[in-house]
């Protein structure tokens, strides 16, 4: 049997893991482990008890054969902004990855979070996603969150309606194939958000994130600057923007082994958003 054949085949129920509450027209969503809604206003401080996650319950269970033709994606309310923060009882954050999975990188990370017992999201892109199937097999074992970042990243600004489309469809079907479910969440590539993004992305079943603290580690500034970055904006409900892929990413490898054990020595819980039942 075929690699690809046997990706396919890891379609099945995340079982309690990374649920995702309906966003609603007031911009809201469930983070995962939390009674309180994550929103686009600044969330309520605290500080939660740290609980380890064990990788074990995350697991996937096979299915028996194929399974039952896939429902078409239930339509969300189309955003007009994309949402920034999470909110909740306590200290949460949120680490995101754009641009991958690159098989140079985006290990050395899942090997980070996993020692740490921490999930984060992943949007990723088609054109990667689909040279790197066993990597997105593996953040679906770990119970990390995969995301939509288009097929090729492009500006979306200068796409007609036909092209986003189609750049979102493509890398949904891949993360499908892959992971074992469709997205739920889209991220436009440089932040570039248009009208047809969100109407498409809502059309799709996919909320649009975006992030409140910028790393830029894509510029190379040098790990330590990037450990600061992270560091000096921590705050509740902050969603990290940092990148996996699109280049040499040695600095973000080294820079999350540095502020992870940080972060969560200062009382903050890193979480992912609850799935959105079908």
């Amino acid at each position: 049997m075929q690699k690809d054949q046997l990706f396919t085949r890891r379609r099945m129920l995340l079982a309690s893991v990374f649920a995702l509450g309906a966003a609603g027209t007031a911009g809201i969503v469930m983070a995962d482990g939390d009674e309180d809604a994550a929103r686009i206003a600044a969330p309520v401080a605290g500080a939660p008890a740290l609980q380890a996650l064990k990788p074990s319950a995350y697991r996937l269970q096979p299915l028996t054969g194929y399974g039952p033709p896939r429902a078409e994606p239930r339509k969300l309310k189309v955003r007009q902004e994309p949402i920034l923060q999470i909110s909740g009882r306590g200290r949460h954050m949120m680490l995101t990855f754009d641009d991958g999975p690159d098989p140079r990188y985006t290990p050395h990370i899942l090997d980070t979070l996993a020692e740490y017992g921490v999930r984060a999201m992943f949007f990723v892109c088609g054109e990667m996603a689909v040279a790197n199937k066993e990597l997105l097999a593996r953040m679906a074992d770990e119970g990390h969150v995969v995301g939509n970042h288009t097929y090729t990243h492009p500006l979306l600004t200068t796409l007609n309606r036909r092209e986003i489309r189609s750049e979102m469809e493509r890398t949904s079907d891949v993360i499908e194939d892959a992971y074992g479910e469709r997205p739920q969440w889209f991220r436009a590539p440089y932040g570039a958000w248009n009208r047809a993004a969100f109407q498409l992305g809502a059309d799709m079943g996919m909320e649009p994130m975006a992030w409140t603290v910028d790393t830029t580690d894509w510029e190379t500034p040098g790990t330590g600057t990037i450990v600061d970055r992270v560091e000096s904006g921590a705050a509740p409900g902050v969603v990290v923007l940092s990148h996996d892929a699109g280049g040499d990413r040695s600095q973000s490898v080294h820079a999350i082994r540095e502020y992870l054990p940080h972060l969560l020595d200062s009382g903050y819980h890193l979480t992912v958003p609850r799935r959105r039942p079908s």
